[in-house]
């Protein structure tokens, strides 16, 4: 038998798994909910880190494809102003700055598909 903890839309449950071919008789799974902190909430705002060199990664909130950058390198940007358009589950969201900045790298173009945290744009604040 294994132990897991599995979280399922922000609740962690500690599960028993037997294992096949363990010759043992299995019984009902043992699930019960652990108490943990609450998840944050979903925002349509990009995720963002700060790196070592003061830069802002402006990352992609969910998959989907990128239907149209509205920014170049070098642009000066300022909080909110849309930098680029994610198509994703057939809409349209806009990913924003998360505040001032200078654009500094670009790493996705125009028909890429890019995964949930993939880095879009970098910013220099």
């Amino acid at each position: 038998m294994k132990e897991y903890t599995i979280t399922v839309n922000g609740v962690a449950y500690d599960v028993t798994v037997d294992e096949k071919g363990n010759g043992g008789a299995s019984a009902a799974p043992a699930v019960a909910p652990v108490a943990k902190a609450a998840a944050p909430a979903a925002t349509p705002a990009p995720a963002q880190k700060a790196s070592q060199a003061g830069n802002i990664s402006v990352t992609a909130p969910m998959p989907g494809k990128i239907l149209s950058i509205k920014v170049k390198e070098g642009d000066s940007v300022h909080s909110g102003d849309v930098l680029l358009v994610l198509e994703a589950m057939k809409m349209e969201n806009d990913i924003v700055a998360p505040k001032d900045g200078t654009v500094v790298s670009i790493n996705t173009k125009v028909g890429d598909s890019v995964e949930s945290a993939q880095v879009l744009i970098g910013l220099q604040g």
